[in-house]
């Protein structure tokens, strides 16, 4: 498996993402981190101060940003409308395999981050898809403007 990030054959338009957080209320952070000065839990903790429930995914944490931490998205009891990964690109199709499982509506790749082949898996079974965009700058280029 490869650790090089792909471009984007695809992705969600403005609008699509503009659409995905207005609907969207409840985002599972994978990969997020304890310390605040790591991207995965700045955003985490924007998204959370922004109306969003933050469910934080990482196997090592039992709590981060005052919500409980779970092991993986299969653990998680409730709907999770955005999966939003801070992980390396290996690691991408099993958490969208994880996030189709789950019923997510939509799949998105931190900037940096893409997976062509994952990303036609997740559209071909319902799901939206963003890579290798930041939701905190999507959100704020959209709502705070």
């Amino acid at each position: 498996m490869s650790n090089e990030c792909e471009i984007p054959m695809s992705n969600a338009s403005s609008k699509e993402i503009v659409d995905i957080l207005k609907e969207s209320k409840t985002i599972a952070v994978v990969g997020i981190s304890a310390k605040p000065e790591r991207d995965s839990n700045s955003v985490a903790a924007y998204l959370q101060k922004n109306g969003y429930r933050i469910i934080p995914v990482n196997p090592n944490l039992d709590e981060v940003l005052g919500e409980k931490a779970y092991a993986s998205l299969k653990n998680i009891t409730e709907k999770v409308d955005v999966v939003d990964i801070f992980r390396k690109p290996d690691a991408i199709p099993g958490i969208v395999d994880e996030a189709i499982e789950i019923g997510a509506k939509t799949v998105w790749m931190q900037e940096g981050l893409a997976h062509n082949e994952s990303a036609k898996k997740a559209r071909d079974k319902g799901l939206k898809v963003v890579m290798s965009k930041c939701i905190k700058k999507e959100h704020m280029a959209a709502f705070q403007s």
